[in-house]
């Protein structure tokens, strides 16, 4: 009889389940709970249909993985700054090739537009390059200072006199206008044909207010209420944004090594973009051609006339040469460029074995009673905030710091007990404490501060042996010359791998 009776009750909750299949017909539900998603019915939690990150505009796709980092040939310059190591760079996309004249042109352009006319002229002329980094005391490049910048045969050539700072700025502006046209293509947003210093896109603003006044009359709807919505980061439709590579992230691409693996082997390793010792290429074809522009030796920047070398006395264009074997044109010579790291000569010591880099400022936020942040200053840094403002304010995640420093970022270094609150300890002085900025002879005054920031790669004003992916150098974050240039990247979300 019992045996009968489990058998019903297995019977009945087949059934049970039967028809509860059959109601969620063409509904993928939840592993967690049976519940459809995207139904009215059981609270409507929507789950977007996404196919994979799309590629942004001028990006090449990089495949991560492990790889040696660090110099690959002898250490002529005595900076034992980065010795090989072994570390691991998460897939990433990197433009194919150095932000050319006339992409920063099209952001002088949009700038001026937005700005000028409402008597926010610093804005503009924050941005514009130093043009007169091209003057030298006893050399005649006045022509360069006039019109490298605009004139039109120069406008694949890569932009010069950029600091590390503006190159940041043109990072964020470009993520703007990228998602700004995903949002009018998909219909989600009007084009705002005359943009306003109070009223443009912004990605940040975008994702933050419900009320965003570009709407269109196609917006998407919560599946629950029926009522029009922005898109959000759920939907998969905006990209991450546009930044600087990391050093790893430059150093990897630029090596290409992708072209060199069998079966997890990598069966030569680079001393440049591409196999061999020697800057000619073994192209039948091309047999002999240089394959960076750079300066072969003192006094030489192009070769003799009827056999010119690389055809540039400057920079050149930046598509004039063979890209390596992830389809990057440039990694070696025409200019040198910006990447996110602050410098310092032990990072081989410190970084992460994973991912490494040196440069996180971690800032804790406050969220004020009607769910708004705290106003940045005028500065544009968000006030600290006891931490004591916030639930969990152990975990490791909330906390506030500076980790530029090694070490700055603990607890015990960044927070202090003050009463019965903690508060911010005066870090201000760590990098002083580590590389004495006392000038000789008190001290030994060095170059190496917080604003001190990476470059890599060599440029047309350098010898072949900056070329090398390993060599690094280092400039003030504000400063700028007319051999450094930068290109874009962007974080791949998810999958490691197109295949």
């Amino acid at each position: 009889m019992k045996t009968k009776r489990k058998f019903f009750r297995a019977v009945l909750m087949a059934g049970v389940v039967a028809v509860a299949l059959v109601s969620c017909k063409g509904k993928e539900v939840s592993h967690s709970t049976g519940w459809a998603y995207n139904d009215a019915r059981n609270g409507g939690f929507e789950k977007a249909a996404f196919h994979g990150q799309i590629t942004g505009p001028g990006l090449v796709f990089i495949e991560g993985g492990r790889f040696t980092m660090g110099r690959v040939e002898e250490d002529v310059m005595k900076d034992w700054d980065n010795y090989p190591r072994t570390v691991t760079v998460s897939s990433f996309y990197m433009d194919e090739g150095e932000v050319t004249n006339l992409d920063y042109l099209e952001y002088l352009y949009w700038l001026e537009r937005v700005y000028v006319p409402v008597d926010l002229q610093s804005v503009y002329y924050a941005a514009l390059p130093d043009t007169a980094c091209w003057r030298h005391k006893l050399a005649y490049n006045e022509p360069m200072v006039d019109y490298y910048l605009r004139y039109p045969a120069y406008r694949d050539y890569p932009v010069v006199g950029v600091s590390w700072v503006q190159a940041t700025k043109y990072c964020a502006w470009r993520t703007d206008r990228v998602n700004e046209q995903i949002l009018v293509d998909q219909g989600l947003i009007n084009m705002t044909n005359e943009p306003t210093a109070e009223g443009h896109f912004n990605t940040e603003a975008y994702l933050l207010y419900p009320d965003y006044e570009q709407n269109s009359d196609r917006r998407l709807q919560y599946i629950l209420t029926g009522e029009e919505r922005n898109a959000k980061m759920e939907d998969g439709i905006l990209l991450p944004k546009y930044r600087l590579p990391t050093e790893a992230e430059w150093e990897y691409a630029a090596l290409g090594l992708i072209g060199n693996t069998l079966s997890e082997r990598i069966l030569d390793r680079r001393t440049y973009p591409w196999n061999g010792q020697v800057t000619r290429t073994d192209d039948k074809k091309y047999m002999g051609s240089y394959v960076l522009n750079s300066r072969r030796a003192r006094g030489d920047y192009m070769g003799v006339a009827g056999a010119i070398n690389d055809a540039n006395t400057y920079t050149g264009s930046t598509y004039d040469y063979w890209p390596n074997d992830y389809g990057l044109y440039s990694m070696a010579g025409n200019v040198a460029e910006w990447v996110m790291d602050v410098y310092r000569p032990v990072n081989h010591d410190d970084v992460n074995e994973l991912d490494p880099f040196r440069g996180n400022v971690y800032e804790t936020v406050k969220v004020l009673d009607d769910g708004t942040i705290e106003d940045r200053d005028e500065e544009g840094n968000v006030p600290m905030v006891p931490v004591s403002d916030f639930k969990n304010d152990r975990r490791r995640n909330y906390r506030s710091a500076n980790n530029i420093n090694y070490l700055d970022g603990d607890w015990a270094s960044t927070l202090d007990l003050d009463g019965d609150s903690w508060t911010r300890q005066n870090n201000s002085n760590s990098t002083i404490n580590m590389y004495d900025k006392q000038e000789y002879p008190r001290g030994n005054y060095s170059l190496v501060a917080d604003n001190a920031r990476v470059v890599k790669g060599g440029s047309w004003a350098d010898i072949h042996y900056f070329a090398s992916p390993g060599n690094r150098r280092y400039l003030d974050q504000n400063e700028s010359t007319c051999y450094i240039g930068f290109r874009c990247a962007m974080t791949r979300l998810g999958g490691q791998s197109l295949r």
